[in-house]
């Protein structure tokens, strides 16, 4: 009787030869007489179009017996042996730990998530792919062989190669070289065109090799490659681990440089392989609509002779495609991951571990037993990790002289051979571009060594890169001066308010004893006026090169200044409601109505704010920073706060004597009488919140000098506004109307 067995793969149109190297090696299986004897395998496929759900959906109706099986007839009650799969890292990572429950083998050919090799963790995964471990490694290495230190790297962020890169950029720096810059993509699209130019930017800025670190399992098209060495200097060097689309048809329209190595897992050419594809008949999926015409391209006349099929088609198509394409996807680890189940299969029955596909513990053991030989001959094991013993090749995409575009291996990287034969590079066979002249040669070995190439160091934090690269220069200083036009601007502007308060402070001096200037207790505005006189000059101490004692004035002359203003408000504020309330017959508030109150609100507020400042200065006070990391090519002086907490609670002070003032005189807005100062106080006050309010967000979001600018402009605008809201109306009348400043009039304001 036979037995079917089951595996399950997913099938995507554009990579069809993966289905196909599927289809293959379970025919070429089942002719073999000596592996799995009387034993027919059999496949379920499924097309998952990359969507999370379509994967889940077809894996359980496969698991449930419910799928449709190509070019076989089997039971669908029988159990499936294995799962073989070409998803991306994610996926693959996502989907073990949804269907592991089933005790089912999942072999990879795609994914080299470094974090799945651990037999422990994921006791039931498998791959065919070395894992990304040996990649990053493997791309350090060639950094080594020839030296190259000075490196920019383009990744992908999602997890697995994200640590990766960090793996790689350690072993650079053990090296001795340096990382120009690592820019990050997202992993879960296609590179946008705009994101493509961000690279070709910073690839410029670069003065040796340029890393692209994505689209593993994926091709750059010949247009892309253009695009991207047409944009950048020569005597560049791109290593990328994504296939180069080679169409033989139309390459001769390229002029690509010889500058790309390319990292691939290692992959053999299987004759009969392109045999089967030529003579067999057309298999397509039900959901494959573009199946018909994949065939059809094989028909044309001037397809290659390897793939051509024989259709006696008179039909002439596009054959642009992959009828002249070198990529062949994955197709040789999807050959082998079939080779890998078949033998682990063939083992548990001739082991004598029974009838059954049920993978217990021994059973998984089987698949690291001796090694075993795919269908070219070629003798493979699995190591401890569960990862198919490989390495990758080293391949060099050479534009040659009739202009026409080959791959050729120069290399090998294989983690598992002995020490010292694990990295291969063979130089004889490298075509250099032709900016790489500089070649010195040793006559005995015939060795050739690239002295060209940059070295790099780094520079110290005071210093970067000129220019050229070739050199360290000192960085810029800077800082918000009195000298440059920004600087300038806050200086004008300040001592422009400044003259005004001390004109508005002498007219109020002057006219002491009108009506209007005696209303709301004179000597409040005296001391709010001296108060803003000083906010004024306090913003001059952001301005100009910062030291240790200007840091510490500037946050608690302003923050102590700034809190006699406010205080004095809040005491106009209560002398304007206790006034009116003293007003109603037997009331007992004609003792709180004279000065001695108001200057001990004010006193005591302000009191409060020197004691917070005191205990700031004697715990983390201010000081001058060279900070060298906030701009590139700059060192920024500046004032770090000491202690951020004591900075904010400093404001949040100012902001808790703004808000008590705005609520009371808000309430006190419409008192009759000559009691309407609160009506003015209320604008101020709401001008004061607003700009605070508005100030932290716009203080974390700004950078460098710009930062202090902002606070500068913070103090101007809420001075002003105190200044313009309660004291401009009343120099208006005791200038413009001095007709109204009498105490009849005044009721009436």
């Amino acid at each position: 009787m036979v037995e079917i067995k089951k595996m399950c793969y997913r099938y995507i149109s554009p990579h069809t030869y993966n289905f196909l190297a599927f289809v293959f090696a379970v025919e070429e299986i089942n002719n073999n007489s000596e592996l799995l004897p009387n034993i027919t395998l059999g496949l379920h496929i499924k097309d998952s179009f990359r969507y999370t759900r379509k994967i889940i959906e077809s894996a359980l109706n496969i698991l449930a017996g419910q799928s449709t099986i190509v070019n076989f007839k089997c039971n669908s009650f029988r159990t499936v042996a294995a799962i073989i799969e070409g998803f991306t890292d994610e996926e693959t990572y996502g989907f073990y730990n949804m269907f592991q429950i089933y005790h089912y083998p999942q072999v990879s050919y795609s994914s080299q998530n470094l974090y799945m090799s651990d037999p422990v963790q994921y006791p039931y995964f498998y791959r065919t792919v070395p894992n990304e471990l040996h990649l990053s490694i493997g791309i350090g290495k060639l950094l080594k062989y020839f030296g190259w230190k000075w490196v920019s790297i383009f990744s992908n962020d999602d997890e697995s190669s994200m640590r990766a890169i960090q793996i790689l950029k350690e072993g650079i720096e053990q090296n001795g070289g340096c990382i120009a810059l690592h820019q990050t993509f997202p992993h879960q699209r296609r590179i946008k065109n705009f994101e493509l130019q961000k690279i070709v930017r910073a690839s410029k800025k670069s003065s040796t090799v340029n890393i692209y670190y994505f689209n593993k399992n994926a091709v750059f098209s010949l247009d892309n490659v253009l695009d991207l060495q047409k944009n950048v200097k020569s005597g560049q060097v791109f290593i990328i681990i994504a296939e180069v689309e080679i169409i033989k048809k139309n390459q001769k329209h390229f002029q690509i440089s010889n500058k790309f190595f390319i990292f691939k897992p290692y992959k053999k050419v299987m004759p009969n392989f392109f045999k089967f594809i030529r003579e067999m008949k057309p298999i397509r999926l039900r959901s494959d609509y573009q199946a018909k015409d994949w065939w059809n391209v094989l028909c044309d006349s001037s397809c290659p002779n390897h793939i051509k099929r024989d259709c006696n088609s008179k039909v002439k198509t596009e054959g642009e495609g992959h009828c002249f394409n070198t990529h062949f996807g994955s197709s040789y680890s999807v050959y082998n991951a079939v080779y890998v189940v078949a033998h682990a299969l063939h083992n548990m029955i001739m082991s004598g571990s029974g009838n059954s596909t049920t993978w217990i513990r021994e059973n998984r053991e089987l698949l690291y037993s001796l090694p075993w030989k795919n269908g070219l001959g070629e003798e493979m094991y699995l190591d401890e990790n569960g990862d198919l013993a490989t390495g990758y090749n080293i391949l060099n995409l050479i534009f040659l002289p009739n202009m026409t575009l080959k791959y050729e291996v120069v290399g090998h990287y294989n983690p598992h051979a002995p020490p010292g034969q694990d990295f291969t590079i063979d130089e004889n066979v490298i075509v250099w571009e032709s900016s790489f002249t500089q070649l010195k040669e040793d006559l005995n070995s015939d060795f050739i060594h690239i002295v060209d190439m940059d070295t790099c160091i780094t520079c110290p934090d005071d210093q970067w890169s000129n220019q050229k690269r070739d050199a360290c220069i000192p960085k810029v200083i800077t800082f918000l001066s009195f000298e440059e036009p920004l600087g300038i601007a806050l200086t004008s502007i300040s001592m422009f308010f400044f003259l005004i308060t001390a004109v508005i402070l002498g007219i109020f001096i002057y006219y002491g004893n009108t009506p209007i200037v005696r209303a709301n207790n004179q000597q409040l505005s005296y001391i709010l006026l001296i108060s803003l006189i000083l906010c004024f000059l306090c913003s001059l101490l952001f301005i100009g090169h910062p030291e240790d004692v200007t840091c510490i004035l500037r946050q608690t002359t302003f923050g102590i200044t700034f809190s006699i203003a406010l205080s004095s408000v809040l005491a106009k504020t209560i002398t304007v409601v206790t006034a009116f309330q003293a007003t109603k017959p037997r009331s007992k508030l004609h003792k709180w109505m004279g000065s001695r109150v108001s200057n001990s609100i004010v006193l005591s507020c302000s009191l409060i704010q020197t004691v917070l400042c005191l205990v700031w200065l004697c715990t983390a006070p201010p000081f001058a920073f060279l900070n060298m990391r906030s701009e590139i090519g700059t060192i920024l002086i500046e004032c770090n706060e000491g202690s951020v907490i004591a900075f904010y609670c400093v404001l949040g002070y100012l902001g808790f004597l703004a808000g008590i003032s705005f609520i009371i005189a808000f309430l006190a807005r419409n008192l009759p009488d000559s009691f309407n100062e609160a009506k003015y106080i209320t604008f101020s006050m709401l001008v004061v919140c607003n700009v605070w309010i508005s100030f932290i967000p716009t203080y974390l979001s700004t950078k460098g000098k710009y930062t202090v600018a902002v606070e500068i402009f913070a103090i101007l605008a809420s001075s002003t506004g105190l200044l313009g809201c309660i004291f401009i109306p009343k120099c208006y009348i005791i200038l413009l109307r001095p007709e109204r400043n009498n105490k009849k009039d005044l009721r009436k304001i």
